[in-house]
């Protein structure tokens, strides 16, 4: 398994047992099974980037403590270049760059996020998930089937959404390009 998945879970585990919180209490937090967490934390499962800001949310710390091990710290204003975002590669493939992972106290999570096309998925049903909050994304290139409680929508180049990420969502690259988008996930 990847050496970063491994770390993200002791990361996990040390602030689950400083707060002195269960895997239970983490499992219902999160809505995973408390076997299905206590793989999580020992770095045996890979895991979604909404399972973390959901971690997150219960320890009340920054996402990207949970990334990197290190806290934002800039409060006024924060650069990130071309290409220097902080990587995640989580979801199905998916390439997530945070945007603004120096700033302290965000009120949204801005990602760079590369989605990759993959054939398999083109006619299989669309992986979902939820997440407090809500989430805006808008497409940079290529195309990208979103599903947000039921509905289907195709998005190409220059569109936006905006949803309330607590309903079912998930998304797929249409194009044979992939798709890239940004993401803002609103607390």
């Amino acid at each position: 398994m990847n050496e970063s998945i491994k770390e993200i879970g002791m990361r996990l585990r040390g602030l689950r047992e400083i707060l002195e919180f269960t895997i239970e209490d983490m499992a219902e937090a999160t809505g995973v099974t408390p076997e299905q967490y206590a793989a999580y934390e020992a770095g045996d499962e890979d895991f979604s980037v909404t399972f973390l800001g959901k971690c997150a949310a219960k320890f009340k710390v920054d996402i990207v403590e949970l990334l990197s091990g290190s806290n934002p710290k800039l409060k006024s204003y924060s650069v990130v270049r071309k290409g220097q975002g902080l990587s995640v590669t989580r979801r199905e493939s998916f390439q997530y760059q945070h945007l603004a992972y120096k700033f302290s106290g965000k009120l949204a999570d801005p990602y760079l996020v590369e989605a990759p096309y993959i054939e398999a998925q083109q006619n299989a049903p669309i992986a979902l998930s939820q997440h407090e909050g809500q989430e805006f994304d808008y497409i940079l290139s290529g195309t990208l089937k979103v599903v947000v409680n039921g509905k289907e929508k195709i998005l190409s180049e220059g569109d936006a959404i905006y949803y309330d990420s607590s309903k079912p969502h998930g998304m797929i690259a249409t194009n044979p390009e992939g798709c890239r988008f940004l993401a803002f996930l609103v607390k």
